[in-house]
């Protein structure tokens, strides 16, 4: 069943609170992107690991460059998983409890 428009809300308001910020992972990339911080952030651990590695021999400076134009996508891509995951936790409690609060019908 599709979620009510309050439950929409509910969710994106979670999403914004509960997500990744583009700006933190921004000052991230800017002061340690060397350590690859900005990927430990946004949950990318395998490649942040390699991009450390990669690192120590001069190539990973150019994936952290190249970092600056993937966060956008990084943090959206967090963003959706977080809400797909929000969506199917929550849909049916919050059902639930519009459903209790929801007043009694008329006769």
């Amino acid at each position: 069943m599709e979620p009510t428009t309050q439950e929409k809300i509910l969710i994106e308001q979670r999403v914004t609170n509960e997500g990744p910020s583009i700006v933190l992972a921004y000052v991230l990339w800017f002061f340690l992107g060397a350590f690859s911080a900005h990927r430990f952030y946004l949950g990318r651990t395998g490649t942040a690991i390699l991009q450390i590695l990669l690192n120590c021999i001069l190539i990973g400076f150019i994936w952290v460059v190249l970092d600056l134009f993937l966060i956008p996508g990084m943090v959206r891509a967090k963003q959706a998983s977080l809400r797909a995951r929000l969506t199917r936790d929550l849909g049916p409690s919050l059902r639930a409890a519009s459903a209790a609060l929801a007043p009694p019908a008329r006769m």
